[in-house]
């Protein structure tokens, strides 16, 4: 994410990191860049994250990630928010969850209409 938050402030744009208290030393961390916000917890940092947000972007990562990816997908199934979800698929990292969101519409887990949820693409360059 650093990499993220310096090509956005570099571009003129506002960079918000927020983090938990619990997290402060614990996660890698470079120099601050733009703005930094501590909260309680991670409840906290999602509602946080939510609120300041315009959309949503997940980019290859770990358990961290893909949890915050399907806690917006289920918001916007709830109608809790209507933001875009974006899903960067590089290398195809993400092909399984994607053969799995799959397979859970086929079965009935999911209503096919929001298997459109969130979109995917393997680059972030514009169509």
């Amino acid at each position: 994410m650093g990499l993220v938050a310096e090509a956005v402030h570099s571009g003129g744009g506002h960079v918000l990191g927020i983090i938990p208290r619990a997290l402060i030393g614990k996660e890698k961390t470079r120099e601050t860049i733009g703005e930094l916000n501590i909260v309680a917890d991670m409840h906290q940092r999602k509602a946080e994250m939510s609120r300041h947000s315009d959309c949503f972007i997940a980019l290859p990562g770990g358990y961290g990630t893909l949890e915050e990816l399907l806690e917006v997908i289920t918001w916007a199934q709830l109608g809790i928010h209507d933001k875009p979800v974006g899903l960067l698929n590089v290398d195809g990292f993400y092909n399984y969850l994607l053969t799995f969101i799959d397979k859970a519409v086929d079965d009935g887990f999911i209503k096919p209409c929001q298997r459109n949820i969130f979109v995917s693409a393997p680059n972030a360059s514009a169509r």
